[in-house]
């Protein structure tokens, strides 16, 4: 065991313990005076268990995890069906259920980490280098429509849109054929472009429609994007807000415990999914670029242990995870700038959250297993069927 424990990459240790600090910082200013009053606290607990998490996957031989994916996958896709049935509605989401002592917990969340192992799985059974359409890609498109559909029908669209992310992420590193990459590209950019322009002409039938179905909040966080001129008063107040006190942030931020905006609660959620917007009013620029400093040297020690892995598996993985983690820090970010509709995607490993912060910890602990396990490369399977082990062929 201890010398597994040698094995851990110590740097990204410490970028935890750094966001562990500010995350606990930037809750008590959100927080401090409100009915959330506490809530750091809170999250040093969490982050307790997460650190206890993270060490004990780090242990776990990963592939061990690749090995029992069908059955992880099976009792994640039992959990969400569960959820529908018995789980709490919060913000319009049916996703939540509540454990023994009065904790709540996220199937959602949990079945990101769960769809980058079975995805693994299924790409390390590809017989040839290149992804077949009908025999790898079919497969793996069904695998992730399943929780997709069973997410939507719970009304997280912020969480449905990862898995797809996920997927997008590990049919690359795959090895999808670039004809089969180009058309899905071509088809999502129509259907991107020609979504958009269909909800801006056909702007009242699509409210009709989704008045009908009992989605006619998503018109609330589509139309501040979209069509601003269209939105009601309370549809643009979070994003309004949100933009206000980013802007007066300005260079260097009006000070920690001192934005206007963010303490006198004219911006919501700034516990969890708005904390960003604390940031970068009480630290501006400069604070807000070191976060997301602190984002890119994880995600590049992340994709080294990726490159330094003899064992396929590995990568696909690793690649999951950081698709993972660059889609819920762009669109957390990016929903109060103008980039992305407003979701309920949480900043990782800073917003208020057990089950996001507990699953991002697992991530990254079975990255970490990689790092220690994977230096032993698979019997009778070849190398070069990855993009990074091809590269790394090249590159001796």
């Amino acid at each position: 065991m201890l010398t597994k424990f040698k094995k851990i990459d110590f740097t990204i240790v410490f970028i935890l313990l750094l966001l562990m600090g500010i995350s606990i910082a930037v809750l008590y200013s959100a927080t401090s005076g409100t009915k959330y009053d506490g809530y750091h606290i809170r999250m040093f607990v969490y982050y307790l268990l997460g650190f206890a998490v993270f060490f004990s996957v780090s242990l776990i031989d990963f592939r061990l995890l690749i090995k029992y994916a069908v059955y992880i996958y099976s009792f994640g896709i039992g959990l969400l069906i569960v959820v529908m049935f018995a789980g709490n509605t919060y913000h319009n989401a049916t996703g939540w259920l509540t454990l023994p002592g009065g904790l709540s917990f996220q199937p959602a969340e949990f079945f990101k980490l769960l769809l980058v192992l079975f995805l693994g799985f299924m790409l390390l059974r590809k017989r040839k280098p290149k992804l077949m359409f009908w025999r790898d890609v079919v497969p793996i498109l069904l695998v992730t429509f399943i929780p997709f559909v069973l997410v939507m029908a719970q009304n997280d669209l912020g969480n449905a849109l990862s898995y797809l992310v996920i997927l997008a992420g590990m049919l690359w590193i795959g090895n999808i054929k670039y004809t089969h990459a180009l058309i899905a590209l071509v088809l999502f950019a129509g259907s991107v472009f020609g979504g958009i322009t269909a909800y801006k002409v056909y702007h009242e039938q699509v409210y009709k429609f989704f008045e009908e179905i009992g989605r006619a909040h998503w018109m609330a966080r589509i139309d501040p994007w979209l069509m601003p001129e269209k939105a009601s008063r309370d549809a643009i107040y979070h994003t309004q807000n949100a933009k206000l006190a980013i802007a007066s942030g300005g260079m260097t931020g009006e000070g920690y415990l001192q934005g206007e905006t963010v303490q006198s609660e004219r911006v919501p959620l700034t516990y969890s999914d708005s904390i960003f917007v604390v940031i970068a009013e009480e630290f501006g620029f400069i604070g807000s670029s070191v976060l997301l400093l602190l984002y890119f040297v994880l995600i590049h020690r992340l994709i080294l242990i990726s490159l330094d892995c003899r064992d396929r598996s590995g990568p696909y993985v690793i690649v999951g995870i950081v698709a993972m983690f660059l889609y819920q820090v762009f669109e957390n970010i990016g929903m109060f700038i103008g980039l992305m509709p407003l979701t309920g995607i949480t900043l990782p490993f800073v917003s208020y959250g057990g089950t996001s912060l507990l699953i991002n910890m697992a991530c990254i602990g079975v990255a970490m297993s990689i790092r220690i396990h994977g230096h032993e490369a698979e019997e009778d399977q070849p190398l070069t069927t990855t993009r990074y082990t091809r590269v790394k062929s090249q590159n001796p």
